[in-house]
């Protein structure tokens, strides 16, 4: 499948991206596997809206967004950026594929595609004060100097709820939820377009990621910002994102419309995940059964044949042991078409 519901919509399109990294053993390193972090992933982004990328650890969801940021150089695929330079009169489809940019060409797309990180705490120069860890975006890209630098970070910082008096501060002198604020903030410091958001509440406590949900949406819904959530907390997932992927081991197994996803997944292993999501009403705590996996995740560096999902599928044939399914489009009809990869 080459190209995943291309729309006019669309500000983001990955098609048939991989991003293998090398494994050498043996005498002297002469014998090199790879391990398939990202294996053939299509899915695209569309303007302004916040698409989950949800599975277990080492799936590789992380390494997608690092490869949208051009952190990592994919092994193969395209990145298809619709940049938004039409001429008057033109249709809006310039694209350009960051996937094959050199590094040198990358600046001006790093500008509009940013990344928030998962560990706050790691994440911020701990010598560095938090006017000079945002300023110094603003400086790279040489977006503001002297005076006006002042005031841009000064605005940056009451725009995330922080106070512009604490810019002479260091980052040891706040929690960990105004250390998100300034990564947010700094991530808006050259007015991006979308966000590569990874893990972006999961390193901090459970009463204040309700507030960083909340300044992300109100961002959103003020900017126009378009959001990658990645994420393992479902129930949180549920909450923000308008559409949901699923991936197991380096795959794509299920897109659709979050709701939907939710109450009918199609997936056997994205049902899994859903029986796990925790019922706050307690009436309604007995009315859906937990689904254990058997077995363990597959090595992505020594996957199984068929379906890599099959040696953990209570509904698996033996098609499944042989044949890898395609994600082909299911409800095709629906406003925002579900894709599912089984057979």
């Amino acid at each position: 499948m080459t190209n995943l519901a291309a729309s006019e919509k669309n500000l983001l399109e990955v098609r048939n991206l991989k991003m293998w990294f090398a494994k050498r053993s043996g005498f002297l390193g002469r014998d090199v596997s790879y391990i398939k972090a990202v294996d053939d992933v299509n899915f695209y982004i569309q303007r302004g809206e916040t698409l989950g990328l949800v599975g277990e650890s080492g799936c590789g969801k992380t390494t997608i967004g690092r490869c949208i940021v051009r952190a990592y150089q994919p092994t193969a695929g395209e990145i298809l950026y619709y940049t938004g330079d039409a001429k008057p009169g033109e249709s809006d489809q310039n694209t350009v594929d960051l996937a094959q940019l050199a590094h040198k060409d990358l600046r001006r797309y790093r500008q509009e595609i940013r990344m928030i990180f998962q560990d706050p705490y790691s994440s911020l120069n701990p010598r560095m004060t938090v006017f000079e860890i945002v300023a110094e975006v603003l400086r790279v890209n040489q977006l503001a100097s002297g005076r006006e630098l002042e005031e841009r970070v000064a605005q940056l910082l009451q725009r995330v709820g922080l106070r512009p008096e604490y810019m002479r501060r260091y980052p040891h002198a706040f929690s960990g939820g105004e250390r998100q604020r300034i990564v947010i903030a700094r991530a808006l410091a050259t007015n991006p377009r979308l966000i590569v958001a990874d893990e972006a509440i999961s390193a901090l406590d459970v009463s204040i990621r309700a507030q960083i949900l909340n300044l992300l949406e109100d961002l959103q819904e003020e900017l126009g910002l378009t959001y990658l959530f990645i994420a393992h907390d479902l129930s949180v997932v549920r909450h923000i994102c308008d559409r949901v992927n699923v991936m197991y081991v380096g795959k794509l197994v299920e897109s659709a419309e979050a709701t939907s996803l939710y109450t009918q997944p199609k997936h056997p292993y994205t049902e899994a995940l859903m029986s796990a999501v925790p019922i706050h009403n307690p009436r309604s705590r007995g009315s859906k059964q937990r689904i254990r996996l058997e077995g363990d995740v597959a090595d992505p560096a020594n996957p199984p044949s068929g379906c890599y999902f099959h040696p953990r599928c209570r509904y698996a044939q033996e098609r499944c042991k042989h044949e890898e399914p395609a994600l082909r489009p299911v409800e095709s009809g629906s406003p925002q078409p579900r894709f599912v990869a089984c057979h």
